[in-house]
């Protein structure tokens, strides 16, 4: 069986591609699989990472305003799917499956286009706008909301599945997720991101509680994720106020064993992104989300 993955941009869109193609190897071992997304998303760093092959694909997001970028982003998806077939047709796939965004749409739209079959899943409970393209053209649309097939065609092949979440979250013990990570059994453990990409003002809000509250209280451990984008002037000011000489308090860029440290965390304050929400759930996780107002819906 051949299969080609399509995903790209943030970990939302990455993760759940990454889980399906890890449940198809261990159902059907020999299954080949093979990743096309994008040279400017995180799947560059996060599917080579996971142990499979990535090719790349020309493909950006289209805003919701005029202007020349935007201009350009319309007419590289008029001739993206085009561009992808020799991909599609030197891989010669059984299936092609997508997690929704715009990394996906010159694969998928390509395949469909040729009469290979297609997949594409929508974590989100209104979809994207990658995915209401696609949805006349793709064989089927896995969701994970019922309500999303409110905002779809009524033509539209839908059906409604959950999300693919990593095996990780669901067998990852706090006591060994602690022990591996050099956290103590007898502290509050926080863990803070926002998200794959990061956020800059949860960011800033983090250095303020370690300073003025996590710095001085030895009994909590406190953990965060800047995202790549805000690393470097978030260590500059977390350097500048001392925080690197508290062991109680870390500071990652990424966090890529993110079940691990999630298992650890008694409590987790991030996005709510849909598959962060899908993780907390079987996690059983209490959390303090924080939606963020620059993701349309």
């Amino acid at each position: 069986m051949r299969v080609l993955m399509t995903c790209g941009g943030t970990g939302g869109h990455i993760n759940p591609a990454i889980a399906i193609a890890n449940t198809i190897k261990k159902r059907i071992p020999d299954a080949e699989i093979l990743f096309v997304g994008t040279k400017r998303g995180q799947e560059s760093v996060l599917v080579p990472r996971a142990g499979y092959e990535l090719k790349f694909v020309e493909s950006e997001g289209i805003r919701r305003s005029l202007s020349l970028a935007n201009i350009r982003a319309v007419a590289r998806a008029i001739v993206s799917p085009i561009a992808a077939q020799p991909i599609i047709r030197e891989f010669a796939p059984d299936v092609v499956v997508g997690t929704g965004g715009y990394a996906c749409w010159p694969i998928l739209k390509g395949a469909s286009m040729m009469g290979i079959p297609t997949v594409v899943h929508e974590s989100n409970a209104i979809p994207g706008m990658a995915v209401k393209q696609l949805q006349k053209s793709v064989d089927k649309i896995l969701l994970n909301f019922e309500k999303s097939k409110e905002y779809m065609s009524k033509k539209a092949n839908s059906i409604r599945v959950g999300n693919p979440i990593s095996d990780g979250f669901s067998t990852m013990e706090k006591g060994e997720a602690r022990a591996k990570h050099g956290i103590p059994e007898d502290v509050l453990c926080v863990l803070s991101y926002g998200g794959s990409g990061g956020a800059e003002f949860l960011n800033g809000i983090a250095l303020e509680v370690m300073k003025e509250y996590v710095a001085s209280r030895r009994e909590i451990v406190f953990i965060q994720a800047t995202g790549a984008r805000n690393y470097p002037e978030i260590k500059e000011r977390f350097d500048a106020l001392g925080l690197q000489n508290c062991p109680n308090i870390r500071l990652f860029e990424y966090i890529y064993d993110m079940p691990e440290y999630m298992a650890a965390a008694d409590v987790v304050i991030c996005r709510a992104g849909a598959m962060t929400v899908s993780e907390l759930s079987i996690m059983g996780k209490a959390s303090i989300m924080v939606p963020s107002p620059n993701v349309v819906d």
